[in-house]
């Protein structure tokens, strides 16, 4: 992982994305990036922290696409960094995008598939893509309606408009606005404290709040109910129930 740094402290893993000056995302550095999520996904990670700096990634390597248009480059530079990105939302374990400076493009992209987004202040977001006269082609299209309604959405990818942290607050892409100083540090705590809690069932959750998106009431409620057994044989909610008519504080172990 060359252009990634990848650490685990206290069941956290640090995803760091390291490709100076502003971390544009090339064939490479999206390998490494599914190199590190799969590392991320074994049991020895319970919750995962996806950063950068001094910027978390301010879009793709556009001398990829030039290649790419003389017919000797990068040509799915777009369809691999959206198998990233799914991988990462499909962790079955909280993750949190750092973002430091720029995530526009590809970069927002990929903050889109964590599971939570803290920005530093005087962070930017967007897709500028149609500035360039293309679209997102990772998951923009798609996840940013999700995040903030249709209308919202359809404005930001057809003016490529970025957006300061303290507007991305107010329309839900950012859950946490903090200083670029404490970012990391604000970041890790949660991290933390995740990585401390009942690892299956967050994993449950993540499963039945995505799979019943576009479906009906009925078989969403089957999801749930499927994963509700599954969690309930796990000790970890032996612990969490013990724990609380004994009350004391439970001693979960994600397992």
């Amino acid at each position: 992982m060359g252009l990634v740094e990848y650490t685990v402290l206290d069941a956290v893993a640090r995803i760091t994305l390291n490709r100076p000056p502003v971390n544009a995302l090339n064939a490479e550095l999206i390998a490494d990036i599914g190199t590190a999520l799969d590392a991320a996904a074994g049991p020895d990670v319970r919750a995962v922290v996806i950063t950068g700096s001094p910027h978390f990634a301010a879009g793709a390597d556009i001398t990829g696409f030039q290649a790419a248009f003389d017919g000797d480059g990068e040509v799915d530079l777009a369809g691999d960094l959206s198998s990233v990105v799914n991988r990462l939302e499909s962790l079955e374990k909280p993750t949190i995008a750092a973002v430091n400076g720029f995530a526009l493009g590809g970069g927002f992209e990929l903050a889109m598939g964590a599971d939570f987004r803290y920005l530093a202040d005087d962070a930017r977001v967007g897709q500028p893509e149609i500035l360039l006269g293309i679209i997102p082609g990772a998951g923009g299209t798609q996840r940013l309606p999700r995040l903030v309604g249709y209308q919202r959405a359809l404005k930001m990818c057809l003016t490529g408009r970025q957006i300061d942290a303290e507007e991305a607050l107010t329309l839900g892409l950012a859950d946490k606005v903090v200083a670029s100083d404490e970012l990391s540090e604000a970041a890790m705590a949660d991290a933390l404290r995740f990585a401390a809690g009942p690892t299956a069932a967050y994993g449950a959750v993540k499963r039945s709040v995505a799979g019943g998106l576009g479906v009906s009431l009925e078989r969403g409620l089957e999801i749930e109910a499927t994963e509700f057994a599954r969690v309930f044989g796990t000790n970890d909610a032996r612990e969490g129930v013990a724990a609380f008519l004994a009350k004391e504080k439970p001693d979960f172990t994600g397992r």
